[in-house]
């Protein structure tokens, strides 16, 4: 179950490490993840929209890890499921190019290591 936590404390420092750069650069961010920023208002809502969700799953993620809790991985795990149902829905609406691939397998091994860590790690003092 420590290898399991490490993975998710990772993860976890992964995402907020991303949100901070959107932060720090919005504009180069988003060049990398094919977006296009239109003035303030475009990096207000990469900074705000975009950040906060890798904020929220990846300081959720290590909280989780390091209470060893598995019930605080819920809700990052929901956040992910919401994201990789977004790109599932482009791929219908839109259609697939290769460029959709990476990202929607990252959110596939996400989520499949945050519904693990869910369902495995228990709140310290319970059994397992």
């Amino acid at each position: 179950m420590l290898g399991l936590r490490v993975l998710v404390g990772v993860l976890g420092l992964l995402a907020l490490s991303m949100a901070a750069r959107i932060w720090v650069d919005p504009a180069a961010a988003a060049a990398q993840m094919g977006l296009v920023v239109n003035g303030p208002l475009g990096q207000a809502t990469l900074r705000a929209d975009v950040a906060g969700l890798f904020a929220g799953i990846g300081g959720l993620s290590v909280f989780g890890a390091v209470k060893g809790d598995g019930r605080w991985l819920l809700a990052p795990l929901c956040l992910v499921v919401a994201a990789l149902a977004g790109r599932l829905l482009n791929l219908v609406l839109a259609g697939f190019t290769v460029e959709q691939a990476p990202p929607i397998l990252v959110e596939i091994v996400l989520a499949l290591i945050l519904g693990a860590a869910f369902r495995i790690l228990k709140p310290p003092g319970k059994a397992a």
